[in-house]
């Protein structure tokens, strides 16, 4: 393929290269066409066809090779074929001659291009898919804009070959006629720059913003109808009800509460969702008390001679509902009544565009709230898979595992994502015989695979046994005895356990509160289906965090919460599209893996070029001082240049290692820039500067470096 784009490349520059050289820009001028009006007009006369043909011809070669002239050949066109026929001949030769060059641009550039831009051109690629023929259409309308210049910069776009080629067509329509119909007049016509009027100019930037006034108009209509079977409130009672006191949730409410709107929140359960009650907050707090138990474990590498640990499980759990008890009243009811949200528990049902009916959970009886909007924050929860036999094995999820008071003694995790990754190490370093099982070929899939094999041979070397490529069938009780049955290359393979933690994934919450009945639909993920501003169907209605996807991290739904919140309380002054294009997390095993922006697995696969900057945390002075020296700090840059594509640490505390390159992705500041900052020796934070050491080394300008060399020997006589 390389090969036929150097063809081709060559042979594009060698018909350009002839058409200067055999002075065609000098025959494709204003006054040369005028000059030869009559000779052209008298070979018409004699030869209608061929002269028509060859006129096409030639205006399509001009067009697609992206020469200057093709003004001057309208003008000609209709001069003359007149206005009919001139319009129909420069309209289907522009149209297919403009195509051929966004096929060129495409066939030789598009793919180097997106290598090399791929991050920076995300968002006009998505705006090229989600609206590309209006935008281009608006394009094509105002005449400020060299068509060449759109020609070639579409076909670095996904737009498809025969949606441009229509909407140039129709969009470069009136110009044509425009210029055609001066054409006619060409003997009056003193200079090309006197046929577009200011007026004119004014009237075809007009007209190419009607696309986007009538996509308006085509979205009002459309909420019209949506809205035709509800009767609206004469007046609301607030301007937003948020169903949900997740992160998203809360976020929202203190966010309209701080500018002074009018909100309730309504929550069935407890305030702080998932992240604070069964997510989160005691995962984390479990990991604490386990990842203490493994260093005293080890504590033989620091030196000291005996060191034991005695502890009982049922303790541990306590702890952990203690810490949640501690953070519960930053997630408070009179923390967010103080801050000025009105607070309601119970089940809230949406029961038209502007109203919520509350079924209080005290006190017995329902509220219809008015409202302007809505904001879903309905959260996720765990989920369980229909495999045979599971129902009747009771599993934990990681709702009710918090409830367990007994360590199991040979536990069955189905799952080989964070949360199941996180909770596997977490039980074998408090004793329990631990079984993960994936059906995939690795644990923690979305990174690369030298990373999760990182964390997969620690695990292994921590007693637990992984089964990867384990596809579960069945559940069943023989005898007594809890049994899984596995296909594993071909066969069925048997694994006994005394409980099973199910952590394959969580499912949004999309029923039970109306969505069904006003008819919001959802996606192929099972999540609330928003567009980019994050509303639902209604206009008025929003969704975020879990609920809505595509993340199920507190952060984002947190992050999503501006959005939603902001847009529906101040959408019809100004919406904001919620961004996504810097996003971290991270899985807190040991070792932790932290990430944000693309790995080296999606580049590929996105076919986006990149060079990869590596740095073994091994090398590092304080995590050798720490008995920490293992991990890596991977970097993937823009082929040549210093910006940051997307970065992975592998080690200690690798989520917090990670916020100085998201940092930098988000502000747009490159390696260079950590390089050349302070950081604090001896820290884990050295490692990030290190890596961007790796980088410098890597592209050290090498004859400058040999010629300081050269001096440098010179000063020494």
């Amino acid at each position: 393929m390389k090969s036929s784009r150097v063809v081709a490349a060559v042979a594009l520059a060698a018909l350009i290269a002839a058409f200067f050289a055999l002075g065609g820009n000098k025959y494709l001028t204003f006054d040369s066409i005028k000059s030869q009006q009559a000779a052209i007009q008298g070979l018409y006369g004699e030869n209608p066809l061929p002269t028509a043909i060859a006129f096409f011809a030639a205006y399509v070669a001009v067009t697609g090779l992206s020469l200057p002239g093709a003004a001057v050949m309208t003008l000609i066109a209709g001069a003359i074929f007149g206005l009919l026929w001139g319009t129909v001949l420069v309209s289907f030769a522009s149209s297919i001659g403009a195509t051929l060059a966004f096929v060129v641009s495409r066939f030789l550039l598009r793919d180097w291009v997106q290598a090399r831009f791929g991050a920076q051109l995300r968002a006009v690629n998505e705006g090229v898919e989600r609206e590309g023929g209006l935008y281009l259409f608006t394009l094509r309308l105002i005449p400020a804009v060299p068509f060449f210049v759109i020609n070639l910069a579409m076909g670095l776009t996904p737009m498809q070959a025969r949606t441009f080629y229509w909407v140039s067509q129709l969009g470069m329509l009136a110009g044509t006629v425009v210029y055609v119909n001066a054409g006619t007049q060409l003997a009056a016509i003193p200079s090309p720059a006197g046929i577009l009027s200011p007026g004119l100019i004014g009237a075809f930037v007009l007209l190419g913003f009607f696309p986007l006034i009538a996509k308006r108009i085509v979205n009002a209509v459309k909420a019209r109808r949506v809205y035709a079977r509800w009767t609206r409130p004469a007046k609301f009672d607030r301007n937003l009800v948020v169903i949900g006191a997740g992160s998203a949730g809360l976020v929202t409410a203190l966010i309209g509460a701080a500018v002074k709107a009018k909100v309730t929140l309504v929550e069935k359960h407890k305030m702080g969702g998932d992240c604070l009650n069964t997510g989160c907050v005691p995962s984390k707090a479990l990991l604490r008390s386990a990842k203490f138990v493994a260093q005293v474990r080890n504590a033989k590498l620091l030196g000291i001679k005996t060191a034991t640990v005695e502890f009982d499980f049922a303790q541990i759990m306590e702890r952990v509902q203690r810490v949640v008890k501690t953070i519960e009243p930053h997630d408070s009811v009179e923390r967010f009544t103080a801050l000025g949200v009105e607070c309601l528990e119970g089940d809230a049902k949406i029961v038209s565009p502007w109203e919520v009916e509350v079924a209080l959970s005290r006190g017995g009886g329902t509220r219809r709230l008015t409202t302007r909007s809505i904001v879903i924050a309905a959260g996720a929860r765990p989920f369980v898979p229909p495999i045979p036999g599971l129902a009747q094995m009771n599993c934990l999820t990681s709702e009710n595992l918090w409830e367990i008071r007994a360590l199991p003694a040979r536990l069955l995790v189905l799952g080989g994502g964070p949360i199941g990754s996180e909770l596997t190490q977490a039980f074998a370093r408090l004793g329990s015989r631990v079984t993960q099982v994936e059906m995939l070929p690795r644990i923690l899939i979305r990174e690369d695979p030298e990373i999760s094999g990182m964390v997969m041979e620690k695990f292994i070397a921590e007693g637990v046994d992984v089964r990867v490529n384990h596809k579960a069938k069945e559940f069943r009780i023989e005898g007594g005895q809890k049994v899984l049955i596995c296909e594993h290359q071909g066969r069925d393979v048997r694994i006994e356990f005394d409980e099973v933690l199910c952590a394959v994934g969580r499912v949004a919450n999309t029923t039970g509160y109306g969505l069904e009945e006003l008819g919001i639909p959802t996606t192929k993920a099972r999540t609330v289906e928003t567009n980019e501003y994050l509303q639902t169907l209604y206009p008025n209605i929003y969704a975020c965090g879990d609920v809505a996807g595509p993340f199920q991290f507190t952060h984002t739904a947190a992050h999503q919460a501006w959005y939603a919140a902001v847009n529906a309380l101040f959408g019809s002054f100004r919406r904001f599209r919620a961004d996504y294009s810097v996003i971290p997390w991270a899985t807190f095993t040991d070792p932790e893996v932290a990430r944000v922006g693309l790995n080296e697995t999606e580049a590929k696969e996105k076919g986006i070029a990149y060079e990869v900057s590596v740095y073994g945390i091994d090398e590092l002075d304080r995590a050798i001082a720490d008995e920490a020296a293992h991990g890596v700090v991977k970097v993937l840059t823009v082929p040549g240049k210093d910006r940051i594509l997307g970065v992975t640490i592998a080690g200690e505390h690798a989520g917090d290692l990670i916020a100085e390159f998201v940092a930098a992705m988000r502000h747009g500041f490159g390696l260079n820039k950590i390089l050349g900052t302070i950081h604090i020796y001896p820290t884990l934070a050295e490692a990030n500067k290190y890596a961007a050491g790796v980088w410098k080394k890597a592209h050290a300008p090498q004859g400058v470096l040999r010629m300081v060399e050269k001096f440098h020997a010179w000063s020494r006589g």
